[in-house]
């Protein structure tokens, strides 16, 4: 299919950013007869990143599946916000992590880290697991399915747990909404409901000095600083306007 008629086709379709989401497309496809295949997907509202398989994310390419969270590139603040404290040897966990996405782009930014994930839906765990050493991933609630060895010893705990508000989740775009499972978006009536369980235990993994980053929007943000100040971690929020990334900072004395 000639180029210019796959994005017009795109763009027909309603998608926003057609000549990128074409590129996409001509570069994931195998000939001509897959591209069709991926282009008639993507023009039946599948997301993009399952018709390839993958979502560019800080400059890996994280394998994506069918019902598990897309990383957003908002998310890359949390990255980099991450990032800056860390060196070789410190722990991190990557809590709620979807496909593992935070926890992959730590470990390739940070040589030497160990680098440690959880989620409690096995679709995203088994996602992760490819994305991620796959001994190091593992399924459960929160810190319950973490080991306890690790108990003290987390020099970042990156999370982007589910912040949307359960009413908010039918105003969401249909990529989200109907192709990614509830457990990963809804947050409760107030969108804070999953951020409370992890902040509640953050301390006992956290390290003296280690800290806890959470992803959370602009209005919530606040509020979530201050579930972290009456846990007793000193807080501070960064703003990152260039991706709209928006992270609550707790750290542990």
């Amino acid at each position: 299919m000639p180029y210019a008629e796959l994005v017009a086709t795109l763009r027909a379709a309603g998608c926003v950013f057609a000549e990128d989401e074409a590129r996409v497309l001509t570069e994931a496809a195998r000939d001509d007869a897959s591209l069709a295949w991926m282009l008639a997907r993507r023009v039946a509202g599948e997301p993009l990143e399952l018709v390839v398989g993958f979502a560019d994310f800080c400059g890996l390419r994280i394998a994506v599946a069918p019902g598990v969270f897309v990383p957003r590139q908002r998310s890359s603040a949390l990255v980099r916000a991450a990032a800056a404290g860390l060196a070789a040897g410190d722990v991190v966990v990557d809590l709620c992590c979807g496909t593992g996405a935070l926890g992959a782009a730590l470990a390739a930014g940070v040589p030497g880290l160990e680098v440690y994930a959880a989620d409690v839906d096995p679709d995203a765990v088994a996602c992760a697991r490819r994305n991620l050493p796959p001994d190091r991933v593992f399924e459960g609630d929160l810190y319950e399915a973490l080991p306890g060895d690790l108990r003290g010893r987390v020099a970042a705990l990156v999370v982007n747990a589910p912040y949307v508000p359960t009413d908010d989740i039918a105003l969401m775009p249909p990529e989200a909404r109907d192709h990614e499972h509830r457990v990963a978006l809804d947050g409760g009536a107030d969108g804070l409901d999953v951020q409370r369980g992890v902040v509640a235990g953050a301390g006992a993994w956290l390290a003296p000095g280690g800290r806890l980053l959470i992803e959370s929007s602009r209005a919530q943000a606040p509020v979530t600083a201050a579930l972290m100040a009456a846990a007793g971690l000193a807080t501070a929020i960064t703003l990152d306007d260039e991706v709209d990334g928006t992270v609550v900072i707790g750290t542990r004395s």
